[in-house]
């Protein structure tokens, strides 16, 4: 990604511009030996980082690291889906820029892939048209661009240590601080899916990032929502008898080669009660 996003911006005449990288905490040594290629390549440097110190508080350390005035924030293990990518940043002139994301993949030979079937089923949700309706909840930090005034004086809430969530509550910063965000098409490729279990560990912890924050997030978590729909029909606790008595089966099968999405919503539903204590 980074390679294609280099050469891209190489060939934009009079374009300043340069590449951080932040390796927040790395320790596979492969991963770590083929990132530092990056430091080979002009206007581009890799930062490793020992401690892991979260998705919010590497943001802002990224945006104090920047030269200029623009920053564009992309999430690793994406890939770049067009060849005006650059350019279609460059001719917004708003503070806050989101451009989406795609998912790609060989749906045949993802088909066992919970993450895969689950980004997939979740496009139609995550059109120009429907981030454009909920401008504020449908903000995701996976592809934007951001002024560097604005990152700096509304930095991400550092209190997100865990997985999820720091980039619907930053969404919600915005909108109380009355800066427009600016949907446009231009969308990143979600192409590398990790593993079921390492998906479902992942939901889990977002999950309990929801609970912590969930008086925060009020009005922006769909999931919420309806925890608070069971909740004021009196049927949580039936909920969460059922997922209790069913959760460690459920999660073998989230776990395996044949996962389910109608499962996969009903197990982050008895989740988020539990840990809410709904």
């Amino acid at each position: 990604m980074v390679t294609k996003l280099h050469q891209m911006a190489m060939h934009m005449a009079g374009l300043q511009f340069e590449i951080i990288v932040a390796d927040d905490g790395s320790t596979l040594p492969e991963t770590l030996a083929v990132n530092r290629n990056i430091n080979a390549l002009p206007n581009a440097r890799l930062i490793e980082r020992r401690q892991n110190v979260g998705r919010a508080a590497i943001r802002n350390f990224l945006a104090a690291q920047a030269r200029f005035c623009w920053l564009l924030f992309i999430d690793s293990g994406m890939s770049v889906e067009s060849e005006t990518f650059l350019n279609s940043y460059l001719h917004t002139d708003a503070d806050v820029v989101y451009g989406g994301y795609s998912v790609v993949g060989d749906a045949a030979k993802l088909a066992g892939n919970l993450r895969y079937c689950y980004e997939t089923k979740s496009l139609p949700h995550h059109t120009l048209a429907r981030r454009m309706a909920a401008p504020y909840q449908n903000f995701h930090t996976s592809n934007f661009l951001i002024s560097r005034r604005l990152m700096l004086a509304l930095p991400f809430d550092e209190r997100f240590r865990n997985y999820g969530y720091e980039d619907v509550f930053f969404g919600k910063q915005l909108k109380e601080a009355g800066v427009t965000i600016t949907h446009i098409y231009n969308p990143i490729r979600f192409s590398e899916f990790e593993s079921n279990a390492s998906f479902v560990a992942k939901t889990e912890e977002s999950l309990q990032t929801l609970a912590r924050f969930k008086q925060e997030l009020t009005g922006f978590s769909r999931l919420l929502v309806i925890a608070e729909k069971l909740n004021h029909w009196h049927v949580a606790w039936l909920v969460s008898f059922v997922f209790k008595h069913n959760k460690k089966r459920w999660r073998c099968k989230l776990c395996s080669n044949h996962p389910s999405l109608l499962l996969f919503n009903l197990y982050k539903t008895g989740y988020l009660l539990q840990v809410c204590n709904l």
